[in-house]
């Protein structure tokens, strides 16, 4: 029975199988020879948009000839249009296992791979359809968008330049070019890049968005808010926009309407990562430092692994005072991008905070000349047409953002008041778009005035090489707004680094840095690149008024002791509250003012006031007091018998105005720039019995001063006119010690090689 049935399915198979063959061949006479003439179909059907006709008949050539590479290389551009990924890719590679050298199918190939985000195999596919069609913009554009993903952008960019060489008005590689040269920081090329895309497609709203971006960061924020506007008007739910131009608003000082716009983006994706960073930002810039946390978390929230959002964070704990957890956040940031660069700063800045000596200092400063500054310098010495005249007069250019009511402008109005016009000309180069009633003297004591809030690095280097200037000074060091960048262009014959961060710059093209042997000594001076120069001291200060003044201290009225911190609150170390403590316990009674700006914000006055309970101070001993005029800052002296000096990071401009006013300050030395400015300061108007021997030595001047109202008394009296009589008091003295350094800077170079 067995063999019957097996005879009988046999011969019914054979029938089958005859049946099936002769359909076959009256399939493939009816499709033409080998499919040409149904694939030449299913093309039209694909040209005509006919998705499914088109993926129908290619399915029927494969199902009578499964070899046909055509059809496999359609099918898999279908089955990629209607999004089943997987299958294209397997249709695709059948395709190639066919035709190897097709640069079309791995054209395709490599778009498929891109969507399943195999990134570094859909390189491969593109990089072999380039290399079999070196003249295949399409293909080279999206190796470059598939490099860019990868986080190659030189590459990419290149891969665009490649593009756009085959095909110059290709738009999108032209956009695509500018985004690569965004991240590459290369602003003027993809500023040229979106203007060429827009040439071509003036609706383009990436492109509008990319050349708005790239204004911003060439420092043209008004113009760069009017290219963000017209992209909202193609596109008014584009958020990036929105918070992108609230960036812009920022920069120019409008924070509500910069609030607005970020918020209209955060209205329209709650998950924007950048608008949350840019309203953090802005609320740190307006002193809402518990908003600007919970906008930081939400950007870390959405990209943990996010430089800028971690920086962020870093940037409200530094504003808060916990250095110790800012720099953390920096050093996450920069691990996971090492160039970034406001990040570097901002660490650099707080590191003066820190305990770091001057090697570790040093050390930082050179990863910002690696990462930053190496990158924009002359490749070889620049040849400056400056009259090599010795003795003519000097064209001194100032650079700073801080030419208004800011302690970094103290010291150099004071020397800028006093300067001798007739030996030295003088430039302001103001690098912010805020003005006040200082930079209204400012602007009046110069000889030139350049508003540079709105110059990008290269055209303010243009301009301070145009404007002929013999000596450059940078005011403001590793802080924020300086254009650092524009002093490793090496735009003058001779730069100096002076006053607003005095810590170096770490730049080789920076020649001369301003000091004294108490900040800066002997032992620890080859760590600079730049050629330290010794004044009387590293900071001067015009004669406070005398109104302020009062001739006794408030103890003998009080009965009670008031030392005093009227600086940066991000100063006060957790060794300093510690220190602190001891001597408010050591002296009963004695009460502990600060005075800071940041004190207006309830979270950050009981952030102050927590760390003291810490150690068992009560809120009674304690008063916190925020922002006054400048007249009311100099009149709070008059509430303050000792002033305590902050460490590792000591006060500057405050010591010298404290002395000024007749409050002595209880400082310590330390072992980087930054902890022995006070020092510095005491020693050259001879106090330096007021510099403490360690922690312990600290305490114990501080003790012995509170119990000495007498001391306290004659001091209150005679500090003002010893300050005066010092040359660090005397701004004239002070200002021909400046100038004579000039001099002799100048000389040195109209004799050099």
């Amino acid at each position: 029975m067995h063999e019957s049935l097996h005879f009988l399915g046999h011969a019914h198979l054979k029938q089958v199988v005859g049946q099936r063959a002769l359909e076959n061949a009256r399939a493939r006479k009816q499709l033409g020879k080998n499919g040409a003439e149904a694939f030449a179909q299913a093309a039209a059907y694909h040209g005509a948009g006919a998705r499914a006709e088109a993926q129908a008949l290619c399915e029927r050539i494969l199902q009578y000839f499964p070899q046909h590479f055509d059809a496999l290389h359609m099918l898999g551009v279908l089955k990629f249009e209607t999004s089943q990924l997987e299958e294209a890719q397997a249709l695709l590679k059948r395709a190639l296992a066919l035709q190897s050298r097709s640069p079309e199918a791995h054209y395709h190939l490599g778009l498929v791979q891109f969507a399943l985000e195999q990134y570094n195999a859909a390189r491969a596919s593109y990089e072999f359809a380039v290399a079999l069609k070196p003249n295949f913009p399409l293909a080279l554009n999206n190796l470059g968008n598939t490099l860019a993903r990868l986080g190659l952008f030189g590459p990419a960019a290149e891969s665009y330049d490649r593009a756009i060489a085959c095909q110059p008005d290709y738009a999108d590689a032209l956009c695509n070019r500018g985004i690569s040269l965004l991240m590459l920081a290369r602003y003027s090329e993809a500023l040229t890049s979106f203007n060429g895309c827009l040439a071509l497609q003036p609706a383009n709203v990436r492109a509008l968005n990319g050349q708005g971006l790239a204004l911003v960061e060439l420092r043209h924020s008004d113009q760069a808010i009017a290219s963000f506007e017209r992209a909202l008007a193609i596109k008014p739910d584009f958020a990036n926009a929105f918070a992108n131009r609230g960036r812009a608003f920022a920069d120019l000082g409008r924070y509500e309407d910069a609030i607005q716009s970020i918020e209209s983006a955060l209205a329209i994706d709650p998950e924007l990562e950048n608008g949350w960073m840019v309203l953090g930002d802005v609320f740190l810039l307006t002193g809402r430092t518990e908003d600007a946390f919970a906008a930081a978390r939400r950007a870390i929230a959405i990209v943990p692994d996010s430089a800028p959002a971690l920086t962020l964070m870093g940037q409200c704990f530094a504003t808060r005072g916990d250095v110790e957890e800012a720099i953390a956040h920096f050093d996450r940031a920069l691990a996971i991008k090492p160039d970034l660069e406001g990040t570097i700063t901002k660490k650099l800045f707080l590191l003066d905070f820190s305990s770091a000596d001057f090697a570790q200092s040093q050390a930082a400063r050179k990863m910002w000349w690696d990462q930053i500054g190496s990158k924009v310098a002359p490749a070889s010495p620049v040849i400056h047409q400056n009259d090599r005249d010795p003795e003519r007069r000097v064209v001194i250019g100032y650079v700073s953002a801080d030419f208004r009511a800011h302690s970094a402008a103290l010291c150099a109005i004071a020397v800028m008041r006093h300067h001798n016009h007739t030996a030295f000309e003088v430039v302001c180069y103001s690098c912010s778009p805020f003005r006040d009633r200082v930079t209204e003297e400012f602007m009046q004591i110069a000889d030139r005035w350049v508003d540079a809030s709105r110059l990008s690095d290269d055209e303010l280097a243009a301009r301070i090489r145009a404007d002929k200037i013999d000596i450059l000074i940078d005011l403001s060091g590793h802080t924020a707004g300086n254009r650092l960048a524009v002093f490793a262009r090496k735009p003058a014959p001779v730069a100096v680094t002076a006053w607003g961060n005095p810590a170096g710059t770490g730049s080789p093209t920076t020649d001369y840095v301003f000091a004294d042997p108490v900040m800066i000594p002997p032992e620890v001076r080859h760590l600079f690149p730049e050629r330290i120069h010794d004044l009387p001291c590293g900071v001067t200060l015009d004669p406070a008024p005398a109104q302020f003044r009062s001739s006794e201290p408030p103890c003998l009225a009080k009965g009670h002791v008031t030392f005093g911190m009227l600086n940066r609150i991000n100063k006060i170390s957790p060794d300093a509250v510690r220190v602190w403590s001891d001597i408010l316990r050591a002296v009963p009674g004695a009460r502990l003012m600060i005075k800071h700006n940041a004190l207006d914000e309830a979270a950050v006055r009981d952030s102050i006031i927590a760390r003291f309970a810490a150690q068992g101070i009560p809120v009674a001993r304690l008063d916190c007091i925020g922002s006054t005029s400048r007249d009311g800052h100099l009149a709070a002296y008059a509430g303050v018998d000792i002033c305590l000096d902050p460490f590792p990071q000591n006060g500057g401009i405050s010591t010298l105005e404290a002395l000024a006013m007749g409050v002595p300050s209880v400082c310590k030395l330390g072992n980087g720039l930054s902890s022995r400015v006070c020092g510095a300061i005491l020693t050259s108007v001879g106090l330096s019995e007021w510099i403490g021997d360690g922690e312990a030595g600290y305490i114990d001047v501080a003790v012995k001063a509170a119990a000495s109202p007498d001391v306290l008394k004659a001091l209150r009296n005679e500090l003002p006119a010893r300050i005066e009589a010092s040359v660090v008091g005397n701004p004239v003295a002070y200002t021909k010690a400046v100038e004579d350094a000039y001099r002799t800077f100048w000389r040195r170079y109209c004799v050099s090689a």
